[in-house]
């Protein structure tokens, strides 16, 4: 049987850094699939239309916001790791004032980009 000539795209690695799988796993279904989507464009390379750059951290950081019946959700992951997407935070946004993404959750994401920095310096491919 020939070869039909398709070829699966390598997909980077999605590395979950803290509790951003098990909070993501407790958002509703909706904003899973919508989660899940983003980072699967992200692994091809892509952007998800609801991925939005987060200033103040460099380049290749990204905000995936999702809303679902009046609440909003954002996954935070970074693209900026050759062959490696880390998810560095997962929550759901309590202020209702503003679009900004509060200063303790800038925070944890420093810390978790800190790690991953680390991580992907002493990870073996």
């Amino acid at each position: 049987m020939a070869a039909s000539g398709f070829k699966s795209p390598l997909l980077q690695r999605i590395i979950w850094m803290g509790d951003s799988l098990e909070v993501v796993r407790l958002f509703p279904k909706a904003v899973r699939d919508e989660v899940g989507f983003a980072l699967y464009e992200a692994q091809l390379g892509g952007k998800h239309v609801n991925a939005k750059a987060l200033r103040g951290l460099g380049t290749g950081m990204l905000e995936g916001v999702s809303e679902f019946r009046g609440d909003t959700y954002r996954a935070i992951y970074t693209v900026r790791f050759k062959n490696r997407i880390y998810v560095l935070h997962a929550f759901q946004k309590k202020s209702k004032r503003g679009i900004a993404t509060p200063a303790r959750e800038i925070e944890l994401v420093r810390r978790r980009l800190k790690q991953a920095m680390v991580l992907d310096q002493t990870r073996e491919d």
